[in-house]
């Protein structure tokens, strides 16, 4: 009795000193009275046993009426409410029956009571699910799939469209479950002592002639018999491990067919690595983004370098960048082959230093690297190749996804993101904020701008518009149009005529919070999209924690952080920021049906913290080590501090679910259904297969046959998802972490296989691995 009394008496210090903590915050008077219960039940333990029992009885009556005029019948908020104290009810209700008091007579029934009404909620619908099913009929017969050949995966997402859809339809919902492992692969290429921490495989494999050819995080290239997985050749790019300051990521190489539409030879196995190899003239290639800014191009017969492009197969992007320090400027996405130019843009390290490379965007002859144009958002007029000794804009708005193209309409899309440094807005020049955080329509002849559409004004978040466009050719009630559907880390979701940057879904302008530091301002409106998975605004009562005495940690730290909604600007204080910087929607964009006019996409909802560190007399011994944590603003008054809101046991601070599957109509601009998705069998240590709706990044794949293929959960799991009703059809575990996008291709024995690269992230801790898994139908 005395050990359940003390306990009893901590709870209870623990649960007024906090509530009166959040009292004086605003917040609400519900954890000043549990922790006097508590504190009572404490000292009638010993001697009145039947008086504690009463109180306890009442405080469990208390606590659900409050949870549920808090949260509602939803089974994640109301569980972890009630789950600690309907626990500790059961000590007290033994104890009154073995001393044969009549306390526990009356705690039970209310016990029993409130805890079928916690657990009830199990047995329901979600009320964050949306029920419902998109048509599985074709709508549009001829639609666009993009220029390849069926059974082939030529660009990143598919083709230069970005659509992430296959033709194939031998997988289909009612045989998605018959899917087995036909063969698996290990690059050899793993996490060393010297990379960053965010070090991810997030790399979509091609599928040329009878090869596969994926990336890997240390930019190596592997071609792969794509029958068997069987390795043929390896390129090894030799980037030195100490290039890379914030990502060690490669997201995919990038293709040119032979001329005169030739077929790409067999492959040729070897066991030399292809860079020992020497160079050759080259008909098709393969182009390679490094960390170390370089662009190598490659034979995909061989591996050998190409000798007709750049030097001997080389091109250093780093030419006529205005600075030039190790690491702040890499590719971590495929440049665009098309039109006769292979275009790179490229990623700007955020928030190191105010004076770093340029965001420029160039495009090179695709068959000798010689640049053909240039365009700079700090100098947006003038697309003439650079002169020798002239430089581009300092910082300048960047490109770091991938971009898609219209060959027909001669036009390049390009997702933008910010200047660096990202919240702070006073450096940037009228030419950077016209294009910053936007997507720019870029003619593939000479670079000039077509349209420009914004999707944030003066971004002080870091919402960089994070996901390559789709094109697809949309039914509208005006006609079909060309249409450019991309999705926004602050959830909405833009649909424009991809031939004038005109609004096909309405954009409409809302008014935003306001209040700046001193020489900086914010929007007074930020624009919306009628199609939107935008998040509510959270409230004390979202707070969310394993048990009440975490979940009260995170009700004082959001009552302490500066919070107005979506769009408040970051401060000195710590402002919340929701949707985070991590977004609603990232780099796995969405996938597109051209022909039934639908969108699959994953929604995740995680809230982040933003704090400005005035740079004099602060400690920045440790900055830098990331996007994460203290990053430095060289050159700037403030440094910031970026993170997760977590609790002190490490969970998101708001309720689940976190991450959702959902589906889209594009012709009403309606979504259909909403699902959460994922569990947290790989984050805990139990490996219990819970479903809470969990985050992750990646992207999904549609087939013809009306199965979608996503992995990018935190747990290791590929699944299949019937697009017409978001049920998940089949999962298949993953050795690791499945932070990439899946594709799907024919082999040589017509069977369609899926593949799968399973390597992990660092920012999100899944299991790291060098794995790409290949599945087939059982036969």
């Amino acid at each position: 009795m005395i050990i359940l009394s003390v306990l009893f008496l901590v709870i209870g210090l623990a649960l007024l000193l906090g509530g009166g903590w959040l009292m004086s915050l605003g917040g609400t008077l519900y954890y000043v009275v549990a922790g006097v219960a508590f504190i009572a039940v404490a000292l009638s333990i010993k001697k009145r046993n039947k008086i504690a029992n009463l109180i306890y009885a009442l405080l469990l009556i208390g606590t659900l009426i409050w949870s549920i005029m808090e949260s509602g019948l939803s089974w994640w908020p109301l569980a972890t409410r009630m789950g600690l104290f309907l626990v500790l009810a059961i000590p007290l209700i033994l104890l009154a029956y073995f001393k044969r008091r009549g306390g526990g007579r009356l705690l039970f029934p209310i016990w029993f009571a409130t805890a079928l009404v916690t657990i009830s909620p199990l047995f329901m619908t979600s009320p964050t699910t949306v029920e419902g099913q998109m048509t599985r009929s074709v709508t549009m017969s001829d639609a666009d799939t993009g220029d390849v050949d069926q059974g082939e995966w030529d660009a990143y997402g598919g083709s230069n469209l970005g659509q992430r859809f296959s033709p194939l339809a031998q997988i289909t919902p009612d045989n998605a479950d018959e899917l087995q492992v036909a063969w698996q692969y290990q690059t050899g290429d793993k996490k060393g002592p010297k990379d960053v921490g965010e070090t991810t495989y997030e790399a979509t494999p091609l599928k040329l002639g009878n090869a596969l050819y994926v990336c890997t995080p240390h930019n190596w290239i592997v071609a792969l018999d794509a029958d068997t997985g069987e390795e043929q050749w390896v390129y090894d790019a030799k980037v030195p491990a100490e290039s890379q300051r914030q990502h060690q990521t490669c997201r995919g190489v990038s293709y040119l067919p032979p001329s005169n539409a030739a077929k790409l030879p067999p492959i040729q196995k070897s066991s030399v690595p292809a860079q020992n190899l020497t160079s050759m003239q080259c008909d098709a290639q393969l182009f390679l983004p490094t960390s170390d800014a370089r662009l190598v191009a490659v034979d995909p017969t061989t591996g050998a370098r190409c000798a007709n492009f750049a030097n001997n197969g080389e091109l250093d992007l780093m030419h006529n960048m205005p600075f030039k320090q190790s690491g702040y400027y890499y590719s971590t996405s495929p440049p665009l082959v098309a039109g006769g130019v292979v275009i790179v843009s490229g990623s700007v390290n955020d928030n190191y230093d105010v004076n770093s490379p340029s965001g420029v965007i160039r495009a090179y002859d695709v068959k000798t690297g010689e640049l053909k144009w240039n365009w700079d958002s700090g100098h947006p007029d003038d697309t003439t190749p650079i002169g020798p000794d002239e430089t581009y804009a300092t910082s300048s708005p960047n490109s770091w996804s991938v971009a898609s193209a219209d060959e027909d309409l001669g036009l390049a899309y390009f997702p933008m993101g910010n200047r660096t440094p990202d919240q702070l807005g006073m450096y940037r020049t009228p030419a950077e904020e016209k294009y910053a955080t936007s997507v720019v329509a870029l003619s593939l002849e000479t670079g000039q701008v077509a349209w420009v559409q914004q999707f944030v004004h003066h971004d002080l978040w870091d919402m960089d518009t994070p996901a390559q466009p789709a094109l697809l050719d949309l039914d509208t009630p005006t006609g079909k149009q060309p249409a450019l559907v991309v999705p926004t880390k602050q959830g909405d979701v833009y649909v424009l005529n991809r031939k004038t940057g005109e609004p096909i879904f309405p954009i409409t302008e809302e008014p935003a919070p306001q209040g700046t530091i001193p020489g900086d301002y914010a929007s007074k409106t930020q624009p919306t999209s009628a199609l939107s998975f935008k998040p509510d605004k959270l409230t004390e009562a979202d707070m969310w924690g394993a048990t009440p005495l975490d979940q009260l940690m995170c009700r004082i730290q959001f009552k302490q952080l500066r919070y107005e909604g979506r769009y408040t600007p970051p401060s000195e204080q710590g402002s919340l920021i929701y949707p985070g910087n991590f977004g609603v929607f990232n780099w796995g964009s969405i996938a597109v049906d051209p022909k039934r006019q639908q969108m699959f996409g994953m929604p995740l909802y995680l809230a982040f913290t933003s704090t400005l560190v005035p740079r004099e007399g602060a400690d920045l011994t440790n900055a830098n080590k990331g996007e994460q944590g203290v990053n430095s603003n060289e050159g700037a008054e403030y440094a910031v501090q970026l993170k997760p809101f977590l609790s002190p046991l490490g969970v998101p601070c708001q309720q689940p679910p976190w991450g959702y599957v959902a589906g889209a109509d594009l012709k009403t601009g309606k979504t259909v259904w909403k699902h959460k998705n994922g569990t947290i069998e790989d984050m805990t240590p139990l490996a219990l297969p819970i479903e809470m709706g969990m985050p992750g990044i990646g992207g999904p794949v549609i087939t013809d046959g009306g199965v979608v293929f996503m992995a990018a959960s935190v747990d290791n799991y590929l699944r299949a998802y019937d697009l017409s009703t978001g049920e998940e059809l089949w999962k298949g575990r993953l050795p690791a972490g499945g932070q990439a996008t899946p594709m799907t291709y024919l082999n040589s024995k017509g069977e369609q296989m899926v593949v799968q690269v399973a390597g992990g992230h660092g920012s999100i801790g899944t299991t790291i691995g060098d794995y790409v898994v290949a599945y087939k139908l059982k036969k």
